[in-house]
């Protein structure tokens, strides 16, 4: 995508991309392309991004959820699971995997973005889990963050959001993730200052740390 700022991290071979506030559409449609145009010799890349207003329909989605979406955008799209919101002050980690590359499956890369988010807000003192049955990351049972993934031919995007500095007000006119009365939190609700420069910072870092736990030893040699 244009205006990327791309940047290599680290040794990992794996490309970094620093997108700003960009369309919930057109970022789709980027990673479909790069993702059906991607050969086993491409390099993996993650995109940190927001977007603007928009509920986002998975692939598990039903209208009814979306109780009263206003005049917010909808989008169905083929990501896993319902329905969320995006909008700007929450950030979106997008992972671009050749997951062949790291034999790593679904489940197991559920787990590590996860755990990126629970030891970045343990960081800043708060206990945060997943929940068995229900991706993301809670916080006294409130979503912190969202999990959708979609997996072709071996190499998956779409990733995770999580809510940093942002109006929750739209998550109200909807059933989050399928779920009636779920509630929904963000860094600043609970008492974190951090701006979204550094919690992507944070977010990348602590998220090829769990890449590198949870990946066999003779792969993370070659690639970590």
């Amino acid at each position: 995508m244009g205006n990327s700022n791309p940047s290599c991290v680290g040794q990992t071979g794996i490309t970094l991309r620093h997108l700003g506030l960009v369309d919930y559409e057109t970022t789709w449609r980027a990673m479909r392309s790069f993702t059906h145009g991607r050969d086993s010799n491409t390099p993996d890349e993650l995109w940190l991004l927001e977007h603007p207003p928009v509920f986002t329909l998975g692939q598990a989605g039903r209208l009814e959820h979306l109780k009263s979406p206003r005049d917010i955008p909808v989008v169905r799209t083929d990501r896993g699971g319902q329905v969320t919101y995006h909008g700007p002050g929450q950030l979106v980690l997008y992972v671009l995997l050749d997951l062949n590359r790291w034999r790593l499956g679904v489940r197991r890369l559920v787990e590590i973005l996860e755990n990126s988010v629970i030891a970045l807000v343990s960081e800043a003192g708060i206990r945060a889990n997943g929940k068995k049955g229900a991706p993301g990351v809670y916080v006294e049972g409130r979503k912190l963050a969202a999990l959708g993934l979609r997996v072709r031919r071996g190499c998956c995007y779409h990733g995770l959001s999580l809510n940093v500095n942002m109006d929750l007000a739209p998550f109200g006119w909807i059933d989050p993730c399928g779920y009636p009365g779920l509630g929904v939190t963000q860094l600043r609700d609970l008492g974190v200052p951090w701006d979204m420069e550094k919690v992507g910072s944070l977010l990348v870092r602590h998220f090829l740390t769990e890449l590198k736990k949870r990946c066999p030893r003779s792969v993370c040699s070659s690639w970590l």
